[in-house]
C-alpha cells in the first residue's frame, strides 16, 4: 500500500470516532426500592429500604437528598452532610432506609426521590398494602 492509501485509510477512521471519544461514559446505578413487609395489618409498622444496583460511584449520586413520599399525607427528607466527591477515592453511598406506620387500611404507593441541588436522579416506587385490623374500620378497595 503506498503512503497515500494509508494515509486515506487513517483519515476516513479518525473521522468515524466521535469526538468524545476518549473516556466512555460511565454506567449509572438504578434504584431499587423493597417494603418490608408488603403486606400487614392496621397498625403496621414498615421498614422500606432504597437501595442503588449496578453501575459506577459516580459524583451526580454522591449526597443526595432523599425525600419518602408515603402515599397517607405524610413526606420525610433526610439530607446529607457529605465530605467533597473525589473520582476514584469516593465511593457512593447505596443504601438508604426508613421507617413509617399506617395507622389505616388501604393501598398506599410508597415513593422515594433521590435529588441533587433540588433536582430529581432517580426515582422509584413500591406498594404496600394494609389491611384492616382489629379495631380498624377503615373500608379497603382493591
Amino acid at each position: 500500500m503506498n503512503r497515500f492509501a494509508v494515509a486515506s485509510v487513517v483519515v476516513a477512521a479518525l473521522a468515524a470516532q466521535p469526538l468524545s471519544a476518549g473516556a466512555p461514559k460511565p454506567k449509572k446505578p438504578r434504584l431499587d426500592l423493597r417494603a418490608t413487609p408488603r403486606m400487614s395489618f392496621s397498625p403496621a409498622h414498615i421498614l422500606l429500604t432504597a437501595e442503588l444496583m449496578g453501575g459506577e460511584d459516580v459524583e451526580e449520586y454522591h449526597c443526595p437528598e432523599i425525600e419518602w413520599d408515603w402515599d397517607d399525607g405524610g413526606k420525610s427528607v433526610k439530607e446529607s452532610d457529605c465530605t467533597p466527591f473525589e473520582p476514584g477515592v469516593t465511593r457512593i453511598e447505596r443504601r438508604f432506609t426508613a421507617e413509617h406506620d399506617y395507622r389505616n387500611a388501604g393501598i398506599y404507593t410508597v415513593k422515594v426521590t433521590m435529588k441533587r441541588e433540588d433536582r430529581p436522579i432517580a426515582t422509584t416506587s413500591v406498594r404496600v398494602t394494609v389491611r384492616p385490623g382489629l379495631g380498624d374500620q377503615t373500608p379497603m378497595e382493591d
